[in-house]
Formats: structure tokens, sequence, C-alpha cells
């Protein structure tokens, strides 16, 4: 071969090459691509391996990729496989279609962290998108944590916090993912999703699509974004017996079709159908589920091709934006008897008056909005339910205390809650110190106070075991100081964050002490209290009405003002920066509600010491150390008031015995952090 011949056909080659990025593909659908190109990378799949559609993830992802539907809203629970699907559609979008895209996650952390766990991963394994991702395991300005540029297009990752994050941006695909957990007014400028919506306008083919499980009922983007599409779509699925068609539901007690099962045989879980009643298994719904499909309350239908369809099974237009509902029972990800021990524990938990758990279940399980249920509780009603108990006694069933302080510029107010077996919880004591929290005495006699050891009805001597100091106010870092002297003790300086959602004891983060005009960098670990939710917890247990887990037990020595600060606050909808929110506000302006606020940080204390995850086996270890069988001989109930008279300080402290002397020695440092639960295993020293 010449060499004119041999150049003739390098250019040849190179020619070919470089026009292949603008070769058009021929027409694929997105289950199609999805089908021969993605992959489930290791890092956020249970197995790594092909991809394969469930049969109800194949309408979904057709819609995705139909010019003709501007709008695809996912009403899901977990586990259902959305990330997927969004990851599916962002690389056909990027290698087939070539269009400019934006995926907005809940806050800028969740947006790098959806990149690093999801994205990269996802364009290192479907080897096809490396033909448009040029910069591919290069470090690169096209190849960041904000914007991956691909051959012809580019997809922009951004968090949904900022105002700014949603301008200058002109895509034709936007992606609104976790939608719920998004705030639902952006700095004042409107809703997230009318803001990601703007950025689509002007694409020839514009397409938004949202996503996630939903949270508060009446506060859900998704499910008020769902309810207003064009048309919903729920998956039906034949029945093995009758063969009728029909939505899967949880049911209920008081229904006769939907999921039946005994708690205490769960693997005998079966599904009933509506129409026939008979019962089926999950391996027998995995056997015709290939035959289910999607369809609406009026009949209309999609068909394996992903094309509408009257009942009569002529073809129907194609709507304009489309609402999919699923929940977890229809993924083979997890059994039904997990289903079934998951709500099971979420409704012994329950009958604590901690609805968290059934909250998540409802939510991540069910795939539907929690409806709140909080009404004013009836100081009226807790009064007359108080027990003859002295008050800095501790009543048979108490094993363990924690504190919660609530600082003020002239006093120390202090609760001082006993715990035992499932949470039950009985009042100690209730004390206001005066105090400026400015001096060095007052802190002393906080110190003092917080030494105090309560006789229990067994004879024993209890201490306090955990306090949480608030540090919001005028005295920031004196209460810091206060606490990292004395972590060892755990000592917990905490701060409130009342957003919904937020558990108990959430995590720390380090602060600088300034002391004396001297700055100790990270001196101290601050810890950040959910107060919405703890408050939730403490009204929940307020309406029981039976001793036992969770209950709440007053002395009768207790005074109409605690029940009346206690009982201080309501939640109800309010207007905030961020949209309307069900946030707890004080009932009358100006009302205080210090005991409630001390109440809810010797939650934060109970937390801290793992109180909320304690088996039978270790509340059993402290029963026998606070109360063996063998020195059960005092009531059940009251102490005489008499025996601690004489530990009372004239302003209504407790005083802890010796006080007047010199103050205590500080005892060694145990071998725990701050804030962890290193001290459970040392059973020998918890008292």
């Amino acid at each position: 071969m010449d060499q004119e011949t041999i150049q003739r056909a390098e250019i040849q080659k190179a020619v070919t090459k470089g026009l292949k990025s603008l070769a058009t593909a021929p027409p694929m659908t997105l289950s199609q691509w999805a089908s021969d190109h993605f992959y489930l990378s290791a890092e956020s799949s249970y197995v790594e391996q092909r991809w394969s559609a469930y049969p109800y993830q194949r309408a979904i992802l057709d819609a995705m990729s139909n010019d003709d539907i501007r709008e695809v809203v996912f009403k899901k629970s977990a586990r259902v496989g959305y990330t997927k699907m969004i990851l599916a559609s962002m690389g056909y979008f990027a290698h087939h279609r070539r269009r400019n895209q934006c995926v907005w996650q809940p806050t800028d952390d969740d947006a790098a962290e959806f990149v690093k766990t999801e994205i990269e991963p996802m364009l290192r394994d479907v080897v096809v998108m490396r033909d448009v991702f040029p910069s591919y395991m290069q470090r690169s300005k096209h190849n960041t944590l904000r914007q991956k540029v691909f051959l012809g297009s580019t997809l922009h990752i951004r968090g949904g916090k900022a105002a700014k994050n949603y301008r200058r941006l002109s895509v034709d695909v936007g992606y609104l993912d976790e939608a719920d957990a998004f705030d639902r007014d952006i700095e004042k400028e409107g809703s997230p999703g009318l803001l990601a919506a703007k950025r689509v306008e002007g694409a020839t083919f514009p397409k938004m699509i949202f996503g996630g499980t939903l949270k508060l009922k009446g506060f859900s983007l998704i499910e008020s974004r769902h309810d207003e599409t064009a048309a919903q779509f729920q998956f039906h699925v034949p029945c093995p017996n009758c063969q009728a068609e029909h939505v899967m539901r949880w049911g209920g007690k008081d229904v006769p079709h939907g999921f039946k099962f005994d708690f205490n045989d769960p693997a005998g879980v079966v599904h009933h159908c509506p129409a026939c009643g008979v019962g089926y298994t999950q391996a027998e719904y995995l056997n015709v589920w290939e035959l289910g499909r999607w369809k609406a309350k009026d009949g209309t239908w999609i068909d394996h091709a992903g094309r509408f369809r009257r009942p009569d099974g002529a073809l129907a237009p194609t709507p304009p934006s489309v609402g999919f509902s699923i929940w977890t029972a229809y993924s083979p990800q997890v059994s039904w008897e997990k289903l079934v021990r998951e709500f099971k524990g979420a409704k012994e938990k329950a009958k604590t008056g901690d609805t968290s758990e059934l909250k998540t279940f409802v939510n991540t399980t069910l795939g539907e909005a929690w409806e709140e249920d909080v009404e004013e509780t009836d100081v009226d009603l807790l009064k007359k339910r108080a027990e003859p108990y002295a008050l800095r006694t501790v009543p048979m069933g108490g094993l363990i205390l924690g504190a919660g302080v609530d600082t003020q510029d002239d006093r120390f107010e202090i609760t001082v809650w006993a715990f035992g077996r499932g949470e039950e919880m009985w009042i100690v004591d209730y004390t206001v110190l005066s105090a400026n929290p400015a001096q060095r005495e007052s802190w002393d006699k906080l110190d003092a106070y917080l030494q105090t050891r309560y006789l229990h009805a067994a004879g024993q001597m209890l201490s306090i075991e955990a306090v949480a100091i608030d540090t919001q106010g005028h005295h920031t870092h004196s209460v810091y100081a206060f606490c990292r002297d004395r972590a060892y003790r755990r000592v917990y300086a905490i701060r409130g964050d009342p957003a919904a959602g937020k558990p108990i004891k959430g995590k720390p983060s380090k602060q600088d002490v300034n002391e004396n005009g001297k700055v100790q960098k990270r001196g101290v670990k601050l810890w950040h209290v959910g107060t919405d939710t703890a408050k939730d917890l403490i009204h929940n247990r307020l309406a029981l009405t039976q001793p036992g887990p969770g209950y709440m037990h007053f002395s009768d020595q207790l005074e109409d003002a605690f029940y009346d600060q206690l009982t201080a606050e309501v939640r109800i909808v309010q207007r905030t920066k961020s949209g309307e929110e069900s946030r707890w506000i004080k009932r009358k302006p100006g009302a205080r509600n210090e005991v409630l606020d001390c109440t809810v940080y010797s939650l934060f204390a109970a937390h801290a010491l793992d109180l909320h995850r304690f088996t039978d086996a270790m509340w059993q270890v402290l029963a026998d150390r606070v109360a063996p069988l063998q020195s059960d001989f005092f009531s059940a109930g009251a102490m005489p008031a008499e025996r601690v008279e004489d530990d009372v300080a004239d302003d209504g402290a407790a005083v802890p015995p010796q006080a007047a002397a010199a103050a205590p020695s500080e005892p060694a440092p145990r071998n725990y952090d701050n804030g962890g639960s290193d001290w459970i295993p040392d059973r020998d020293n918890w008292l």
C-alpha cells in the first residue's frame, strides 16, 4: 500500500472519529438504554451487577424520557430503586440525548455526597459514559463536585438551600431529589419546585423530575406536586387466585383486605385480595408481578412500551404531567416478614409515647405522609394523677438519674428525672437556684447541687449520672467552661435545634472556650438537641394513662407552676422564613416554659446515656444494683419527706451531704469520652 493510500485511510479514520460525537443515535427509550448500558455500582447497591429493571420501574423510566411529558412526580417509600432510576436518567440524557441537566439536593453537603457515592461510581461503571465524558478520572474544571461536562451537554449539581443555586442555569432536565427535605420557601424567593422549574422554561423539551419520601401531612412538597399532576397512577398486580387487578395496601385490623399477620409469626404474613379475600405470599406475588401495570382512577393504563391507553385498550393522549406512587412491599429488596417486624417494633415503641419509629415506618415504608395528632395537654388531668411520693427521693422503678439545666441571667432552673425500664420517668426534683452566671460563686453553687445524692426507696443513694446545660443566652462561654471542666462527669453543653425531624441527641461540634481572656481552641463539644422531636415525645408521653414504659410520674408535692410550665407550649402551623411549618410555640406570649425546656434537656441526658437503647438485661443490671430484691422493704410509692428535709437549703435547693464543708475533690476521670456510650460496658462503675 502506497503512502498516499495510508494517509487517506488515517485521515478518514480521524474524521470518522471526530464526527462520531455528532452522530444521531437511533431512537431509544430510557428503559431500553438502561437495559443495554446501566450498571449497579458496588458503593450504592446491595449487589454489584448489570441493571435489570423491576416491572414497576419500566413505565416510570419511559415517562422520564418521553418528550411529551414535561413533569414526572414520584411519591415513594424507601427501597424501591428511585435513586438508580434518576442516575440512569442522567446517564441517558448525557449519552443518548446530549441535554443539559441539573440535580438539586436539599443541602450542599447532600449534593457533594450524592456526587461521590452515586454519580461518580455511575460514570466509572457505565462504560458508554466514557464516550461522552473525556474528563473521566481527570482533575479538571470539567469534572468537579458542582458540574460534569460531557460532549454536547453539562450536568450541574447544586444544594437547594440558597437561592443563588437556582440562578444563571439554563437546562433541559431538572431533578429535585428528596424534595420534602427542602425549605418550603428558599430565602423568601419562592418554593424550590418553582425556582427549579424556571431553569427549564426555555428548553425545547423541558422536563422536571420530582421524587422522594414524604414527611409531614399538609407540608409535603412531593404530595402536593403529585396531586396537581394531570394523571396519577398506581401499580396494580393480578391476584394469584382470582386474577383481579388491585393495588397492594398495608390495610389494617378493621379492613378485610391488605396485609394480615400475627406478630408472633411474622413469617406467615400474606396479602389479602380485595376482590376474592384470599391471601397470597410474597413468593406468589413475585410469580405474577411481571403482569402488573400502572393504572389511573379513570382506568387509563400504561402498556409495556410506555404508551398510554384507555380502558378499552385504545391509545390515549399522553398527559403533560404524570404522578406515580409506590411503596416498599412492591420491591423484592425487602421481605414482607421484615416489614412486619419493623412495624411491630414501631408499634411497641409508640406505646411508650415515642412515635419516631412509627413515623419513619409511615414515611419510608408505606410511602405516606405522617399526620401529626398533637393537641394541648390537659393540665388539670396531670395534677389529678399526682402520686404520694416526696420530692428529692427516688420511687421504686426509678433506676438512673438525668438532669437538665436552663441558664437565665439571674438563676439556674433544674429538673432531675429518674428513668426506669422503657424510659418510664419520675420527677425527682425541680429547683430554682438564685444566681449570677457571670460570677464564679454561682457556678460553684450549681456544681454543688449537681453532686446531690438522692435517697432511693430501696435504701440506696443515687447520684445524677448525666447533665445537659443550655448554652443559649448571655453566658455561653461560661457554660462551655463549666462543661469542659466536668466532661468526665458527663456534663454536656447543649443547644436546641427546633428543625423538624432532628434527633434528640444530634451530632456535636467542637467549640472554642473563652475564659479569663484566654481562648482555648476547640475546647468543648457542643451537642445539638432536636427540641421539637423531644417535645413531641414529651407530649405523647403525657397522654399515656397507665404506668409503664414511657409513662411520666408526678409527685403530689409539685406546685401548680410546674404543670403550667411543662404544658406551656402547643404545636401549631406557623409561617417561617422557610414557609409554613408545624412548630411548638408558647400558648400565651410571655408564658414561662423553663420546666418544659429542662425536661427536654433531661431527655437529652437520658439519650446521652443511651437509655433509649437499653435491653432488658441492661435494665436488670441497674435494678439489681439499685433495688435488689432483699432490700425491697419500702413501699413502691412515697418516702417520708422528713427523710430529706435536713438536706434542703433556704432557697429550696437540695444540698449534697457536707456541702457546707470544703468542696469535694474531683474524682479521677473515668475511661470514657464525653458524649459516647463507652461507660456502658463498665457496669461495675455505673453507680
